[in-house]
Protein backbone atom coordinates (compact mmCIF):
# COMPACT_ATOMS: atom_id res chain seq x y z
CA UNK A 1 0.00 0.00 0.00
CA UNK A 2 1.63 3.30 -0.80
CA UNK A 3 2.49 6.07 1.98
CA UNK A 4 0.18 8.92 1.79
CA UNK A 5 0.70 12.73 2.92
CA UNK A 6 -0.28 13.13 6.37
CA UNK A 7 -2.10 15.87 4.87
CA UNK A 8 -4.08 13.33 2.94
CA UNK A 9 -4.90 10.47 5.48
CA UNK A 10 -6.08 13.50 8.17
CA UNK A 11 -8.45 14.23 5.41
CA UNK A 12 -9.66 10.44 4.91
CA UNK A 13 -9.87 10.60 8.59
CA UNK A 14 -12.05 13.07 9.16
CA UNK A 15 -13.98 12.32 5.62
CA UNK A 16 -14.52 8.66 6.79
CA UNK A 17 -16.26 9.85 10.31
CA UNK A 18 -18.59 12.10 8.64
CA UNK A 19 -19.17 9.37 5.74
CA UNK A 20 -20.23 6.81 8.41
CA UNK A 21 -23.14 8.47 9.08
CA UNK A 22 -24.46 8.23 6.24
CA UNK A 23 -26.27 5.91 4.65
CA UNK A 24 -24.60 4.07 2.15
CA UNK A 25 -25.85 4.57 -1.63
CA UNK A 26 -24.66 5.36 -5.29
CA UNK A 27 -22.26 8.29 -5.20
CA UNK A 28 -20.28 10.34 -7.96
CA UNK A 29 -16.77 11.15 -7.19
CA UNK A 30 -15.41 14.47 -9.43
CA UNK A 31 -11.85 13.79 -10.48
CA UNK A 32 -10.95 10.71 -8.39
CA UNK A 33 -7.26 11.23 -8.63
CA UNK A 34 -5.37 8.43 -7.11
CA UNK A 35 -8.97 6.89 -5.99
CA UNK A 36 -8.38 7.26 -2.34
CA UNK A 37 -11.90 8.82 -1.45
CA UNK A 38 -13.43 6.31 -3.95
CA UNK A 39 -11.86 3.06 -2.19
CA UNK A 40 -13.07 4.50 1.18
CA UNK A 41 -16.84 4.92 -0.08
CA UNK A 42 -16.48 0.87 -1.32
CA UNK A 43 -15.13 -0.10 1.57
CA UNK A 44 -17.94 1.58 3.40
CA UNK A 45 -20.44 -0.33 1.30
CA UNK A 46 -21.27 2.71 -1.00
CA UNK A 47 -21.24 2.19 -5.17
CA UNK A 48 -20.79 4.20 -8.20
CA UNK A 49 -18.65 6.09 -10.32
CA UNK A 50 -15.81 8.30 -10.64
CA UNK A 51 -14.63 11.35 -13.48
CA UNK A 52 -11.75 12.62 -14.30
CA UNK A 53 -9.83 14.27 -17.20
CA UNK A 54 -6.88 12.75 -17.63
CA UNK A 55 -6.58 9.58 -19.45
CA UNK A 56 -3.58 8.35 -17.43
CA UNK A 57 -5.63 9.13 -13.98
CA UNK A 58 -8.73 7.05 -15.65
CA UNK A 59 -6.55 4.33 -16.44
CA UNK A 60 -4.43 3.84 -13.51
CA UNK A 61 -8.38 3.62 -11.72
CA UNK A 62 -9.23 1.17 -13.69
CA UNK A 63 -6.77 -0.99 -13.05
CA UNK A 64 -6.81 -0.49 -8.88
CA UNK A 65 -10.67 -1.13 -8.71
CA UNK A 66 -10.75 -3.35 -12.10
CA UNK A 67 -12.45 -5.84 -9.31
CA UNK A 68 -15.22 -3.73 -8.31
CA UNK A 69 -15.88 -2.32 -12.05
CA UNK A 70 -15.78 -6.44 -12.89
CA UNK A 71 -18.97 -6.90 -10.07
CA UNK A 72 -20.63 -3.81 -11.47
CA UNK A 73 -20.23 -1.68 -8.02
CA UNK A 74 -17.83 0.80 -9.42
CA UNK A 75 -17.32 2.49 -12.87
CA UNK A 76 -14.91 4.80 -13.97
CA UNK A 77 -15.26 7.45 -16.67
CA UNK A 78 -13.03 9.23 -19.22
CA UNK A 79 -14.66 12.76 -19.76
CA UNK A 80 -16.19 15.97 -18.18
CA UNK A 81 -18.67 15.61 -15.51
CA UNK A 82 -20.44 19.04 -16.43
CA UNK A 83 -21.45 17.50 -19.82
CA UNK A 84 -22.44 14.40 -18.18
CA UNK A 85 -26.55 13.53 -18.20
CA UNK A 86 -28.05 14.21 -15.04
CA UNK A 87 -27.97 10.63 -12.79
CA UNK A 88 -29.72 10.35 -9.49
CA UNK A 89 -27.53 9.51 -6.86
CA UNK A 90 -26.98 10.10 -3.23
CA UNK A 91 -23.64 12.04 -3.23
CA UNK A 92 -21.61 13.69 -4.80
CA UNK A 93 -18.34 14.57 -3.75
CA UNK A 94 -14.67 15.70 -5.22
CA UNK A 95 -11.28 16.66 -3.45
CA UNK A 96 -9.80 19.99 -4.42
CA UNK A 97 -11.65 20.18 -7.67
CA UNK A 98 -13.63 23.28 -7.23
CA UNK A 99 -10.98 25.94 -6.80
CA UNK A 100 -10.33 24.50 -10.87
CA UNK A 101 -13.29 26.41 -12.33
CA UNK A 102 -13.22 30.09 -13.02
CA UNK A 103 -16.16 31.52 -11.69
CA UNK A 104 -18.92 30.64 -14.55
CA UNK A 105 -17.50 26.86 -14.01
CA UNK A 106 -17.90 26.54 -9.78
CA UNK A 107 -21.22 27.92 -10.79
CA UNK A 108 -22.40 25.41 -13.06
CA UNK A 109 -20.52 22.55 -11.16
CA UNK A 110 -22.18 23.22 -8.04
CA UNK A 111 -25.58 23.67 -9.94
CA UNK A 112 -24.79 20.19 -11.79
CA UNK A 113 -24.39 18.48 -8.59
CA UNK A 114 -27.29 19.92 -6.54
CA UNK A 115 -29.68 18.20 -10.44
CA UNK A 116 -27.96 14.82 -9.63
CA UNK A 117 -28.21 14.57 -6.00
CA UNK A 118 -31.92 12.67 -4.19
CA UNK A 119 -34.05 14.26 -2.35
CA UNK A 120 -32.11 13.71 0.64
CA UNK A 121 -28.30 13.58 -1.26
CA UNK A 122 -25.62 15.15 -0.16
CA UNK A 123 -22.63 17.22 -1.72
CA UNK A 124 -19.33 17.22 -0.19
CA UNK A 125 -16.15 19.12 -1.50
CA UNK A 126 -12.79 19.26 0.14
CA UNK A 127 -11.27 22.36 -1.27
CA UNK A 128 -8.03 24.85 -0.29
CA UNK A 129 -8.70 27.26 2.20
CA UNK A 130 -6.95 30.72 3.98
CA UNK A 131 -6.71 32.59 0.76
CA UNK A 132 -3.70 34.02 3.05
CA UNK A 133 -1.55 30.72 1.87
CA UNK A 134 -1.71 31.49 -1.87
CA UNK A 135 1.18 29.73 -3.50
CA UNK A 136 3.36 28.30 -6.07
CA UNK A 137 1.63 24.85 -5.58
CA UNK A 138 -1.40 26.10 -6.29
CA UNK A 139 -0.09 28.44 -9.56
CA UNK A 140 1.30 24.97 -10.61
CA UNK A 141 -2.27 22.84 -9.89
CA UNK A 142 -4.48 25.46 -11.83
CA UNK A 143 -6.11 26.62 -9.15
CA UNK A 144 -8.61 29.63 -8.92
CA UNK A 145 -8.78 30.83 -5.97
CA UNK A 146 -8.63 29.21 -2.14
CA UNK A 147 -11.97 29.76 -0.03
CA UNK A 148 -12.63 31.37 3.28
CA UNK A 149 -15.52 30.07 5.33
CA UNK A 150 -17.80 32.84 3.51
CA UNK A 151 -16.48 32.56 -0.20
CA UNK A 152 -17.33 29.01 0.01
CA UNK A 153 -20.52 29.23 1.75
CA UNK A 154 -21.67 32.28 -0.43
CA UNK A 155 -20.69 30.10 -3.30
CA UNK A 156 -22.55 26.88 -2.59
CA UNK A 157 -25.61 29.32 -1.54
CA UNK A 158 -25.85 31.34 -4.98
CA UNK A 159 -26.64 27.87 -6.36
CA UNK A 160 -29.52 26.70 -3.95
CA UNK A 161 -27.37 24.74 -1.36
CA UNK A 162 -26.94 24.83 2.23
CA UNK A 163 -23.61 24.02 3.65
CA UNK A 164 -24.76 21.90 6.85
CA UNK A 165 -21.75 21.24 7.75
CA UNK A 166 -17.65 22.93 7.38
CA UNK A 167 -14.79 22.28 9.26
CA UNK A 168 -10.97 23.78 8.53
CA UNK A 169 -8.91 20.60 8.15
CA UNK A 170 -4.73 19.63 8.67
CA UNK A 171 -4.15 22.40 10.91
CA UNK A 172 -1.42 22.88 11.90
CA UNK A 173 0.29 20.30 10.48
CA UNK A 174 0.12 21.61 7.02
CA UNK A 175 0.41 24.95 8.07
CA UNK A 176 3.70 23.95 9.77
CA UNK A 177 4.82 22.33 6.47
CA UNK A 178 3.99 25.01 3.95
CA UNK A 179 7.52 27.03 3.72
CA UNK A 180 9.14 23.25 2.82
CA UNK A 181 6.04 22.24 0.89
CA UNK A 182 6.54 25.00 -1.33
CA UNK A 183 10.35 24.74 -1.59
CA UNK A 184 9.72 20.72 -2.75
CA UNK A 185 6.98 22.08 -5.17
CA UNK A 186 9.32 24.83 -6.76
CA UNK A 187 12.06 22.55 -7.17
CA UNK A 188 10.15 19.69 -8.74
CA UNK A 189 7.49 21.34 -10.22
CA UNK A 190 7.94 24.63 -11.82
CA UNK A 191 8.04 24.07 -15.30
CA UNK A 192 4.02 22.97 -15.16
CA UNK A 193 4.10 26.91 -15.09
CA UNK A 194 4.33 27.00 -18.84
CA UNK A 195 1.02 25.01 -19.26
CA UNK A 196 -2.34 26.19 -19.62
CA UNK A 197 -4.69 26.04 -16.82
CA UNK A 198 -6.27 22.93 -18.31
CA UNK A 199 -3.32 20.83 -18.69
CA UNK A 200 -2.31 21.94 -15.08
CA UNK A 201 -5.53 20.47 -13.97
CA UNK A 202 -5.08 17.16 -15.59
CA UNK A 203 -1.84 17.04 -13.98
CA UNK A 204 -2.69 17.71 -10.37
CA UNK A 205 -4.51 14.31 -9.77
CA UNK A 206 -2.14 12.04 -9.90
CA UNK A 207 1.42 14.25 -8.77
CA UNK A 208 4.61 12.19 -8.34
CA UNK A 209 6.67 14.14 -6.37
CA UNK A 210 9.40 12.68 -3.56
CA UNK A 211 8.24 13.65 -0.10
CA UNK A 212 5.04 15.69 -1.07
CA UNK A 213 3.13 12.73 -2.55
CA UNK A 214 5.53 9.94 -2.71
CA UNK A 215 6.87 8.66 0.40
CA UNK A 216 9.25 5.74 0.92
CA UNK A 217 7.89 3.16 2.70
CA UNK A 218 9.63 2.96 5.88
CA UNK A 219 7.93 6.16 6.47
CA UNK A 220 4.84 4.07 6.42
CA UNK A 221 5.57 3.50 10.34
CA UNK A 222 5.21 7.06 11.17
CA UNK A 223 2.60 8.34 8.45
CA UNK A 224 -0.67 6.15 8.75
CA UNK A 225 -3.88 6.28 10.77
CA UNK A 226 -2.98 4.93 14.36
CA UNK A 227 0.35 7.02 14.84
CA UNK A 228 -1.55 10.38 13.52
CA UNK A 229 -4.61 9.85 15.26
CA UNK A 230 -3.55 12.88 18.03
CA UNK A 231 -2.66 14.94 15.04
CA UNK A 232 -6.52 14.36 13.44
CA UNK A 233 -8.22 15.33 17.13
CA UNK A 234 -6.32 17.97 16.91
CA UNK A 235 -7.62 19.21 13.47
CA UNK A 236 -11.11 18.69 14.96
CA UNK A 237 -10.30 20.58 18.44
CA UNK A 238 -9.56 23.62 15.54
CA UNK A 239 -11.51 23.29 13.06
CA UNK A 240 -13.14 26.61 12.84
CA UNK A 241 -9.94 28.23 12.08
CA UNK A 242 -9.47 30.47 9.91
CA UNK A 243 -5.72 29.53 9.06
CA UNK A 244 -6.73 25.91 8.15
CA UNK A 245 -5.44 25.07 4.66
CA UNK A 246 -8.11 22.74 3.90
CA UNK A 247 -12.28 23.30 4.14
CA UNK A 248 -14.28 20.77 4.16
CA UNK A 249 -17.87 21.82 2.93
CA UNK A 250 -21.04 19.02 3.43
CA UNK A 251 -24.26 20.78 1.34
CA UNK A 252 -27.48 19.83 1.37
CA UNK A 253 -30.27 21.41 -1.00
CA UNK A 254 -31.96 24.56 0.50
Amino acid sequence: MDVLPPGTILQLMYLKERISGLKPGRFVEVGAGAGHISHLLLTLGWHGKAYDLSLTTAQTLRNRFSDQIANGSYDVVLGDWLFAPTEPCDLVISCMVMEHFDDEGQRAFISHGRNCLTTDGTMIAIVPGSPAHWGIEDEIAGHYRRYSRSTAANAFAEEGMNVVHMAGLTYPVSNMLFPLSNFIVKRNESKKLSLSMIDRTKQSGIRGVPMKTTFPKALGLLLNEKVMFPLHVIQKVFGKSDKAMVLYCETKRT
